[in-house]
């Protein structure tokens, strides 16, 4: 005898949680790829300020996969301000020991601070929505 079973009713994912995913995927791929092209060669995000950022995003992705929305959004902050802050430190830092000739920012600078961009939008997204 076959019994029925209501279908399971999943809770709707918020889309600030879809975009801090997104945003901490960004920051671990960016974290490891090369984040300054120089004369003297490829400088790779995972020798500095890159393993800071990959841990950050790790702690996004915590933030993303919770159920709260305000410690997801608190997560999101922490990405936010590690992704942005990291790579605007780098650039500042290489500015004033070679000046502006000499390097070029690699894709991983960009992409973590992308990540750092869309990690701010997702907290915001998170701290708006509706309270729980």
């Amino acid at each position: 005898m076959a019994t029925l079973t209501a279908p399971r009713t999943r809770r709707q994912v918020h889309p600030g949680r879809k975009t801090l995913g997104l945003a901490a995927v960004l920051v671990i791929v960016g974290s490891f790829l090369p984040w300054l092209h120089t004369f003297a060669g490829v400088i790779s995000g995972a020798n500095g300020p890159g393993l800071w950022t990959f841990y950050a995003a790790v702690f996004g992705v915590a933030g993303a996969l919770m159920p709260w929305r305000r410690v997801g959004a608190v997560h999101a902050v922490v990405l936010a301000a590690v992704a942005l802050v990291l790579p605007i430190w780098q650039v500042v830092h290489v500015i004033g020991l070679v000046g502006l000739s000499g390097w070029m920012p690699g894709p991983g600078l960009v992409v973590v601070f992308t990540g750092g961009v869309l990690a701010a939008a997702a907290a915001r997204r998170l701290l708006q929505a509706a309270p729980q």
